[in-house]
């Protein structure tokens, strides 16, 4: 908030001003005479000097200076955080709610109006990479090195899983990271009401931990959508992987087809491929970077104890590293995602396998409602709760709602000695204090 205030300050002051006589000339106050900002500009002649008696050297000048109105403007500072101090934790839909729009349908519509309008009256324009059937150049490292980012994180959290204790449910979804489960009765798996919500933990994996999402590979990417009949035929393998491979990564045993020349549109739904065959041969070129591979889980083999940090401190980069760079390849390269159940589809368009069993999906005959996907939809993080100190208590079921949550690659890396990122600070509730007794516990408003 900025507010102004003017001030207009009257000065009287009292000059003494030596003559080339070396006769000394004292100013004195008068309200008699109002000077310019130099005293002696206006100082044309002796006359206008009032002389006491010849024989003395003091002049006495009357002079008053007025300060012009100046404004002093209070500026009110505001000090912003990107990460908010306490933030709720990710919102659960239920299988009979469809997932939000990334954007209101109602923006949507606005902006096509008036990208309408203004492409009415322009030329128009030829289409860019990719919607031409070329890659986009600058994004091909990185799409190298969100592959590789993510065959790291899944061979250090084999590592990990060695010396950091990480529970699954056997009747849910659910993990926990810690030495022993929670005790919280949130199971909505099979039989749950006769064991009153209570999770029975067993051993989790690595794909507890990442939940694995897949995708149709595309040989074409613009290409005929997938129908109901081809579903399959064709290959299905990791969405992240799939990405990449739209993006510019060269997998052997995934091949796709790679344009030179851009498409031409003969129409609104359909285009043709440009004649190559005035250029030279291509030649088959390998990876732009070193592809990594996966470690076998039988060559798995647990980190010595002054390991365990800085394999931790890797595993956490890699998992940034890859969230960061996938949703970079999002904003060029577009990624659908049903907003009824999981299903993922990497390309300008959703397939048509009638594959969809979320709720009424009777009415829809089994379709997808494809919409725009988000960096969660494509890696989903699978909060656990975080456990304060790992070497004291366990959590208690009556305080639950002093616990926070974190990523379960974040908190795993996290008891494993890493430096914890600010940006999951404000679902972790660090900062809330957790009563040591239920009788405190009951004493907080």
């Amino acid at each position: 908030m900025v507010s102004g205030t003017s001030m207009n300050v009257n000065m009287t002051m009292t000059m003494t001003m030596s003559l080339p006589n070396s006769k000394r000339i004292t100013v004195t106050p008068k309200d008699s005479l109002s000077l310019k900002p130099n005293p002696l500009s206006s100082l044309s002649s002796f006359h206008s000097f009032s002389f006491q008696q010849s024989c003395s050297s003091k002049i006495n000048l009357p002079v008053k200076i007025r300060i012009q109105p100046e404004k002093f403007c209070l500026h009110g500072f505001t000090i912003k955080n990107e990460v908010p101090q306490n933030a709720d934790f990710p919102r659960h839909y239920s299988r009979k709610e469809k997932k939000p729009f990334p954007v209101p349908i109602v923006e949507l519509r606005r902006a096509a109006r008036e990208r309408m309008k203004k492409m009415k009256d322009e030329p128009r324009r030829a289409m860019s990479a990719p919607k031409n059937g070329l890659l986009v150049k600058c994004l091909i490292p990185t799409a190298y090195n969100v592959y590789n980012a993510r065959i790291t994180l899944i061979n250090n959290l084999k590592k990990l899983l060695k010396v950091v204790p990480v529970h699954a449910c056997g009747w849910c979804s659910e993990i926990h990271v810690g030495p022993v489960g929670h005790p919280f009765k949130s199971c909505k798996g099979s039989r749950a009401n006769t064991r009153k919500g209570l999770h029975e933990w067993t051993n989790a994996h690595v794909e507890d931990i990442l939940i694995p999402i897949e995708a149709y590979h595309l040989f074409d990417r613009l290409g005929k959508r997938i129908t109901h009949d081809e579903r399959f035929s064709i290959p299905r393998i990791p969405a992240v992987v799939e990405l990449c491979i739209q993006a510019g990564v060269e997998i052997p045993e995934f091949r796709t087809k790679r344009r030179r020349k851009p498409i031409i549109r003969i129409g609104r739904k359909e285009f043709i491929d440009a004649d190559e065959s005035e250029l030279p041969d291509e030649i088959p070129a390998g990876p732009l970077k070193p592809l990594l591979v996966e470690i076998p889980d039988s060559e798995i083999v647990a980190p010595l104890d002054n390991e365990v940090v800085p394999l931790a401190e890797e595993t956490l980069q890699a998992w940034e590293r890859m969230r960061k760079g996938a949703k970079r390849l999002m904003r060029m390269y577009n990624v659908r995602v049903c907003g009824y159940c999981p299903e993922i589809h990497v390309g300008p368009k959703g397939h048509k396998a009638q594959n969809c069993g979320a709720h009424k999906h009777q009415q829809r005959n089994g379709q997808h409602g494809w919409q725009s996907a988000v960096l969660d939809d494509l890696i989903p993080p699978r909060f656990v709760w975080h456990v304060p100190d790992v070497n004291g208590p366990p959590l208690e079921r009556e305080l639950r709602n002093f616990y926070g949550q974190a990523p379960a690659v974040v908190e795993m890396c996290i008891q494993a000695g890493a430096a914890l990122p600010e940006q999951y600070k404000s679902t972790m509730r660090l900062d809330v204090g957790i009563p040591s007794t239920l009788s405190e516990a009951d004493m907080v408003v």
